[in-house]
């Protein structure tokens, strides 16, 4: 596929909601500089300013597309000298700011092939509010890259190692101990972790259903079923999973493990064998 050839579809993400009408303002935009391609919302619920959040519902859903252009708005800095950016990535390109966004996104399509900021002020929609870049800079912008635009005419080139990053969330193998920290929670209450299932093999060894490891957290130590899914463990019982992402998670059968356990993102989590059956659940 060429640039000039465009893309299969433009996907959306904000932290918006859908109260107001910036959803449909932007989306407008994208309407007027391509017309012929679908529009799909990948949430608007973001919660206001959480930049980690969106980064990570980004990164856990632009695989699954086909080459697309993702116009990404999570941005408390608008209107400061935050830099507005393009990645290219994988045969996708990411528009929105650079405050690290879209960085996890763009290693979950290969890595940051090229990268942009976006200066060629032509293709923005004027007079460009302080407040509402994502209508009149990355709405304007994305839809013309989605349409055949090439990358390079929406700015000037700059090094991808100078792009914000987030900090990397934390994770710590070792023989018998793997510790990590909550990394998201859905809203489910499922509580996914800074963990893939390689690691719980490589702390623990091989562990499969109908084992158990013992989940440290700040409110105490609990004994927790390794499962598959769900209803592998009686309603309201708390299990280990490989969540969708392909991480490990927490989660409750019926319930919600972030409640049941005062958990949010970030709090520490530490993972060994059970070595008792007195444990509490």
């Amino acid at each position: 596929m060429t640039d000039r050839e465009g893309h299969s579809c433009l996907s959306f993400l904000t932290d918006y909601g859908t109260q107001d009408g910036f959803v449909a303002a932007c989306r407008g935009q994208m309407l007027r500089h391509a017309p012929h391609l679908p529009v799909i919302d990948i949430t608007h619920e973001i919660p206001p300013g959480d930049v980690r959040r969106g980064a990570t519902v980004l990164a856990d859903t632009v695989p699954e597309f086909p080459d697309a252009v993702h116009v990404c708005v999570v941005d408390p800095g608008v209107g400061t000298e935050r830099r507005s950016v393009a990645l290219a990535a994988g045969g996708h390109v990411l528009v929105g700011p650079d405050n690290g966004l879209m960085i996890w996104a763009a290693q979950s399509l290969g890595g940051i092939d090229a990268a942009v900021e976006l200066t060629n002020e032509s293709l923005w929609r004027h007079p460009v509010s302080h407040t509402f870049h994502g209508r009149d800079v990355y709405a304007p912008v994305g839809a013309r890259i989605a349409a055949g635009l090439p990358l390079a005419e929406a700015g000037r080139a700059v090094d991808p190692a100078g792009l914000v990053q987030l900090p990397e969330p934390f994770r710590e193998v070792t023989a018998g101990t793997a510790r990590t920290e909550v990394h998201a929670v859905d809203r489910f209450g499922n509580c996914q972790l800074s963990l893939i299932p390689e690691d719980l093999v490589t702390a623990l060894g091989p562990v499969a259903p109908p084992d158990r490891v013992t989940v440290h957290l700040p409110g105490g130590a609990h004994s927790v079923a390794v499962a598959p899914t769900f209803g592998a463990v009686p309603v309201g019982a708390p299990l280990l999973l490989t969540d969708s992402a392909g991480l490990l998670a927490l989660a409750v059968h019926g319930g919600s493990a972030a409640e049941r356990f005062g958990l949010r993102v970030g709090v520490p989590v530490e993972l060994t064998l059970t070595s008792t059956k007195h444990m509490k659940e």
